[in-house]
């Protein structure tokens, strides 16, 4: 965080590079054990014609099978985070809106290409759940995550169709999607029935861990894929990640990304567990309904936690690089069972070494950590309370103006 608001261009994955790279990694959101060796031998595979340009023909089939859209409704991209950039490139807005707190990299792209960003900011005493009437009824585009990194909060279906309009551009980054049972609450069965235009991202890179590869896409209607093909350069997208989007697209690999999906609910729930013995020692989550694969949590004295965590050998994702969050904020990726477990044993042992928090909260033999057993009778509302800095007290949401320029680096 700098005197210019918070660093748009921070990643979780800037918490493990160099001396971080020996940590155990909670910081960045890919799922463990990726890509699966039958992804790994089809990539290595398609090496084989790396001579020949890429053709993205077979790959857009796959995705539009996939998604029961026409191939005219699908554009594929070095990652979503090039789709953020061609949206805001390419199409028009003359009232852009931002619902944070979010993925930033949306309202970097949009600062870059010269917009005004205004940000919708959440209220964390209401768990950060989205109402129709946060967003100003004139926003010509609105963009918006679901589930929404770094929440964890899923917003419904109904609730984001309904800010559809005609004359307004709606962007809804489902990145995270597909590690949701279901892909419940997906805006894109409809896609085609929505007044305006509506946008949805997705990304290969969390459930197949390809964020060195760079693969996404964009689905939307074939007016908008073909005003934002415009802005790519030729071959955008590299051979083998093409054979990535063509293979996560197949039958077989849907079924192997909803056993994960489920896995991570069971695993997410064991991590609640783990963390709300921590209650009395003033950790809380940020919803009471967490849907995504990690989880935002919030402590007073979150930065000097990070850096015991990481002396104890964890790195976790700082929170205040995310507008409308503060210091007392991060973000964890969940892990299975045994790393959970780890890492709960970790963070008891540096709340041990933590002053009680204000207001009062259990004490503790000097020198001893927090116990995992503890008396849970009122530890078990995780739920995050309270009005934090920056957010109106009285209101739900704050829709502040951004400065014209991009925000500087934190």
């Amino acid at each position: 965080m700098s005197a210019h608001g918070p660093d748009l261009r921070h990643h979780g994955d800037a918490e493990v590079r160099g001396a971080g790279a020996a940590l155990t990694d909670l910081a960045v959101n890919v799922r463990t054990g990726t890509p699966p060796a039958w992804l790994v031998s089809r990539l290595t595979a398609s090496l084989a014609g790396l001579a020949s340009y890429p053709d993205d023909g077979p790959a857009r089939r796959a995705v539009a099978r996939r998604h029961r859209l026409s191939v005219e409704e699908v554009l594929l991209t070095a990652g979503a985070a090039e789709a953020f950039v061609l949206l805001a490139r390419a199409l028009p807005a003359r009232r852009p809106v931002v619902v944070h707190p979010q993925f930033t990299e949306p309202e970097a792209a949009l600062r870059d290409a010269g917009h005004p960003v205004e940000r919708v900011l959440l209220s964390a005493g209401e768990g950060f759940t989205l109402r129709g009437e946060d967003v100003p009824a004139d926003a010509d585009l609105v963009v918006v995550g679901n589930p929404t990194n770094p929440t964890s909060v899923l917003h419904p279906a109904a609730t984001l169709a309904r800010l559809a309009r005609p004359g307004r551009t709606l962007i809804v980054d489902e990145a995270f999607m597909d590690a949701v049972p279901g892909e419940q609450e997906s805006l894109v069965p409809l896609l085609r029935e929505l007044p305006g235009r509506t946008v949805v991202l997705r990304s290969l890179t969390k459930t197949w861990g390809l964020a060195g590869l760079r693969i996404g896409y964009v689905l939307s209607d074939p007016a908008t894929v073909r005003e934002l093909a415009a802005h790519q350069p030729l071959w955008p997208v590299s051979a083998p990640a093409l054979t990535a989007a063509e293979a996560c697209s197949a039958p077989e690999a849907l079924a192997e990304a909803e056993t994960a999906a489920e896995r991570f609910t069971r695993d997410r729930a064991h991590l609640r567990r783990g963390l709300a013995v921590f209650a009395a020692a003033g950790l809380r989550e940020a919803t009471p309904a967490p849907r995504a694969p990690f989880l935002l949590v919030r402590h007073p004295r979150a930065q000097a936690l990070r850096s015991r965590l990481r002396a104890l050998g964890f790195a976790v994702r700082r929170g205040d690089t995310f507008p409308g969050l503060g210091e007392e904020w991060f973000r964890l990726a969940v892990r299975d069972r045994r790393t959970t477990d780890r890492f709960t044993e970790a963070l008891g042992t540096a709340l041990a070494e933590q002053e009680p928090p204000p207001g009062g909260g259990a004490r503790r033999t000097p020198g001893a950590p927090w116990s995992r057993t503890s008396d849970r009778t009122s530890s078990e509302r995780t739920f995050s309370e309270g009005t934090p800095s920056g957010r109106t007290p009285s209101g739900r949401t704050a829709s502040e103006r951004a400065p014209s320029g991009r925000t500087a680096p934190g």
